[in-house]
Order: structure tokens, then C-alpha cells, then sequence
């Protein structure tokens, strides 16, 4: 898989700040765009894939990193109507 096209690190933010991010940082992506996030937290590590996947984008990957922290990959889907 090729290098995303954006990254942010939500580590340090808590529910729903986690997912707020996520969804500004995928809007600013054009369809087909992928994102890597980075996250801590079991609330986070089920709802931001969860919430991506409720608006429509695409969950590519979700690993765990050795320091603990998951990387999540999404890939912006277009919009649905």
C-alpha cells in the first residue's frame, strides 16, 4: 500500500473530539483519499472506525503499534446522498 494522503494523531483526545477530527481531517481529503489516524483507547478504538464506517468510508487497515497507540488507514468514499 502506497504512502496516505494526510495523517493526524487524536492520542491525546477523548470521545467525540476523536471522531470530530477524523471526519474534518477525511473532508479535506478528495474521494479516494486515504487517512492515517492514530489512536489510544479502547472508546476510540471502537468508535472512530465504527463512525467512519456509519458515514461511509472505507476502514483499510487498524494495527497496533509496539508503543501501544493503533494505526487506523481509511479511505474517503464519496458522498452519499
Amino acid at each position: 500500500m502506497s504512502a496516505p494522503d494526510a495523517h493526524i494523531d487524536i492520542t491525546r483526545e477523548v470521545c467525540p473530539m476523536t471522531f470530530v477530527r477524523t471526519k474534518i481531517a477525511l473532508e479535506r481529503l478528495p474521494v479516494g483519499g486515504v487517512l492515517e489516524v492514530l489512536l489510544k483507547g479502547d472508546e476510540p478504538l471502537k468508535n472512530v472506525p465504527d463512525s467512519a464506517r456509519d458515514a461511509g468510508h472505507s476502514v483499510l487497515a487498524l494495527e497496533r503499534l509496539e508503543d501501544g497507540t493503533w494505526r487506523l488507514l481509511l479511505r474517503r468514499e464519496a458522498s452519499r446522498c
